[in-house]
């Protein structure tokens, strides 16, 4: 395939490309030149159009959309970049005759950034509503139903939407989240992906067959990252409010430390589920 990356001056992104190159013709757009041996690198950024027009040369089989604003941005840029850049990017490719796109959403489209946040489901189901109040999980969100949009538009597009977990480096092991007081991104602390495993997840989405239409997949580790088990965890984080989750999946044996997110379904639509687990041994 001919693919596209963007975001490539990420840790992610980086790697990714490094992974493809191998079998596949790969182009990278980054606003920071980054080197990557076999694969052609466009600096530019994916928000302005002139910048796109530097990849006028191509036509992709396939996009993986890793650039984006984190949570640390403001409101207006995240906006700006995760929602309208986004639209652009696709616009363009699509104009261009690009039919397969692979995009990074974020576990914390649901909210889970605030405080204040409170799960309607454990495990959270890949299209769980978003109640996000701080504007990453929202720009987020709305990218999912930009795609919906265009999808609503093309008919044959294929559109898989990653609702991506924290990743760690492999060199790096997680903290067991102890029971505390919940804090930001609580429910980002306890669902971890090494870099490994977040790499094949979206060569693996890249790769797959096409499937016309709007997948939402959540990518998490195979455990949550706690020590105790998720409904102690819970109970701690939301006290009265937690009796207004059913738990009943962590009650059975074997299950008290599955994931906050339900990964079935990226199994059962591209085959991944993580190798390596956040937990230590």
């Amino acid at each position: 395939m001919r693919v596209l990356i963007t975001g490539t001056s990420g840790f992610i992104g980086r790697a990714l490309a490094a992974d493809m190159a191998a079998d596949h013709e790969v182009a990278c757009l980054s606003r920071q030149p980054t080197e990557v041996a076999g694969v052609e690198v466009v600096v530019g950024d994916f928000t302005r159009g002139e910048d796109l027009h530097r990849l006028d040369r191509w036509n992709f089989d396939a996009l993986v959309h890793l650039g984006a604003v984190t949570g640390a941005g403001t409101e207006t840029d995240l906006m700006r970049v995760n929602v309208m850049g986004t639209y652009g990017l696709l616009r363009y490719l699509i104009d261009r005759g690009c039919s397969k796109f692979a995009l990074a959403s974020s576990i914390a489209a649901v909210g889970m950034q605030s405080v204040h946040f409170r799960p309607l489901e454990l495990p959270m189901s890949d299209e769980h509503p978003c109640l996000d109040r701080d504007g990453y999980g929202f720009s987020k969100y709305m990218m999912e139903e930009t795609t919906r949009y265009l999808a609503r538009q093309r008919e044959e597009l294929d559109f898989i939407n990653i609702r991506l977990a924290s990743i760690w480096p492999e060199d790096r092991v997680p903290a067991p989240r102890q029971p505390g007081p919940v804090g930001q991104w609580g429910m980002g602390a306890i669902s971890c992906m090494y870099l490994s495993d977040a790499v094949r997840c979206f060569r693996l989405a890249a790769e797959s067959g096409h499937k016309a239409g709007v997948r939402i997949l959540n990518a998490v580790g195979t455990q949550a990252c706690v020590a105790c088990t998720v409904p102690e965890l819970m109970r701690i984080w939301y006290g009265a409010d937690a009796e207004k989750i059913d738990m009943a999946h962590y009650e059975r044996v074997g299950h008290e430390r599955d994931p906050v997110y339900d990964i079935a379904r990226i199994e059962a639509e591209l085959g991944f589920v993580p190798a390596r687990s956040v937990l230590p041994e």
